[in-house]
């Protein structure tokens, strides 16, 4: 596949009602060879979202906090996947938020695992869905 192509199938699977898409060149054959590097991904979610109007995942060796709020801030995707940093760090989110100076809502189970360094960083997670 292209990115044209990729850029054509998205567009159809829009039409036919997808919720979003999830950019990834995939490598998962063995004699596929993909250069890797930090966002290597990174610019084919921002060509493929420039022809959509349902959010783009983008994906890539994103791993550390600031950088995936930089590819949010700059539009190149409505959001990031972070399965392997999430699989290296079950608490990666929260890790993140510190980190951004962010609060996140939570169930309120967790409110006993909040950081001393960043009592901050937790709300109540909303009782019920508006």
């Amino acid at each position: 596949m292209t990115l044209s192509s990729s850029i054509q199938l998205s567009q159809k699977l829009e039409a036919a009602g997808a919720a979003y898409i999830h950019v990834s060149s995939g490598g998962l054959h063995i004699e596929q060879k993909i250069e890797v590097y930090p966002e290597y991904q990174v610019p084919f979610s921002q060509e493929i979202k420039k022809a959509l109007n349902i959010p783009v995942i983008a994906v890539g060796l994103i791993n550390e906090a600031q950088q995936a709020e930089r590819i949010l801030q700059a539009r190149q995707a409505d959001a990031v996947g972070i399965a392997r940093g999430i699989l290296y760090d079950p608490r990666w989110p929260w890790h993140a938020a510190a980190e951004l100076n962010q609060t996140i809502a939570i169930a309120p189970q967790y409110f006993r695992f909040q950081p001393r360094g960043a009592t901050h960083l937790f709300k109540a997670y909303p009782n019920k869905i508006e």
